[in-house]
């Protein structure tokens, strides 16, 4: 266990069992429809380890969308991050903790292993703190390393709050008209985790376009 959460706040955990409440009670509500899912569910089906990459304000229809999969999601070792970890735990998610600032290298080799046991890791590039929208090389690293796919995956919303975050992290309202859509699986072209690193602008057209289909 990490020293941030053995140190994790009563306070933090009230607030985490009373947003669990607040969360299904208001995804439950959430008309969800899904674009293009077709292209990974298949590489799933053989059994083949990739890499989900999301923009970290979309990250809560994400979450809930994929709950109970398995999937493991890469988390950052900051005390922040364990709130995540928990609500990730508690909707059925495995976690990889670390970050491109701390456990980073630790982080990319437990990515890497479990990418070449067949299995899926969610990744925020953005993460933990932005820049936003900014594709960060560890994806790309793990993605090369483990010759795995990425997978650009978006959520939009016709309703949904904003917080005043570095992310602008969104929150579907209500009842809102949620939409989730999978860009195509995507490899890194680079022959090295020097090269591969390079190519976040590509990586960042790519997410772009699973925006767009979002309606982003």
């Amino acid at each position: 266990m990490s020293k941030d959460a053995e140190q994790f706040p009563w306070s933090a955990k009230l607030a985490l069992l009373l947003g669990k409440g607040v969360l299904r009670a208001l995804a439950t509500t959430w008309r969800i429809t899904v674009v293009n899912s077709a292209p990974w569910r298949q590489l799933r089906q053989m059994n083949r380890g990739f890499i989900f990459s999301l923009w970290h304000g979309q990250l809560l229809p994400l979450l809930w969308q994929h709950r109970g999969e398995g999937v493991l999601v890469l988390i950052s070792e900051h005390r922040d991050g364990e709130i995540v970890a928990r609500a990730a735990s508690w909707l059925g998610f495995g976690l990889i903790r670390g970050s491109s600032t701390h456990g980073a290298e630790r982080a990319l080799i437990s990515m890497g292993r479990e990418l070449q046991a067949g299995k899926e890791v969610a990744i925020t590039p953005d993460g933990p703190k932005g820049p936003s929208e900014k594709f960060a090389p560890g994806a790309l690293v793990a993605a090369q390393r483990s010759n795995s796919f990425i997978v650009p995956v978006a959520a939009g919303a016709d309703r949904a709050w904003r917080l005043k975050s570095w992310d602008r992290f969104m929150i579907p309202k209500p009842f809102a008209r949620v939409t989730i859509a999978y860009g195509e699986p995507a490899k890194v072209s680079g022959t090295s985790p020097r090269a591969a690193a390079e190519e976040g602008p590509r990586f960042e057209q790519l997410m772009a376009e699973a925006v767009r289909m979002a309606g982003g």
